[in-house]
């Protein structure tokens, strides 16, 4: 998922890089190891800007500190919400905002009726993203939609600008990290 994340990140990246900004994607495993990481960097790196980034796993009505405390009991209250940011609901979302990247990872027998067709991608249920894209990949050569083996070459294919426009907290973390480099740089 790094090497995924790296690439869908990578204009930022290259911001930061001309910037002199040292830049480094950390994956943590589950949600909780993530939160866990998170809080010990800012205790390590305090001087960084430190950035949590999971999956919401149910609709987000709030700010994202505010979601995760409600949602998980996670103590966020001394952190900002430029910190903390959201794929809602979860990574999936993003992966659907770009059909036509899909179509051609998976091919022949992609079944591009399966995906649902609501535009605002961050507003299908969780329990039907992972779901609607194993139904529409079960017939191609690939194989079925499967997180390990898909999610980071697929990130890493994935048109960012059609992403940022059907998922405003993708594009939220985007504009976070892009002024945080500029100012900073």
């Amino acid at each position: 998922m790094r090497i995924g994340f790296s690439e869908f990140l990578k204009d930022i990246r290259q911001i930061a890089q001309q910037k002199r900004i040292r830049w480094q994607v950390i994956i943590c495993g589950s949600r909780q190891n993530a939160f866990g990481d998170f809080k010990n960097a800012l205790k390590a790196n305090p001087d960084a800007f430190n950035v949590l980034l999971v999956d919401a796993e149910a609709p987000v009505h709030t700010t994202p500190c505010q979601h995760l405390k409600l949602r998980d009991d996670w103590d966020l209250l001394k952190i900002d919400d430029e910190h903390c940011h959201l794929m809602v609901q979860t990574m999936e979302a993003w992966l659907i905002a770009d059909i036509e990247t899909l179509k051609k990872f998976y091919g022949q027998g992609f079944k591009e009726n399966a995906i649902s067709k609501n535009p605002e991608v961050e507003k299908i249920d969780k329990k039907q993203l992972e779901p609607c894209l194993k139904a529409a990949t079960r017939n191609t050569k690939k194989g079925e939609y499967h997180k390990i083996q898909h999610a980071s070459k697929l990130l890493a294919l994935l048109e960012v600008d059609k992403v940022r426009q059907a998922a405003p907290h993708c594009d939220c973390l985007f504009t976070t990290l892009i002024q945080k480099c500029q100012k900073d740089g």
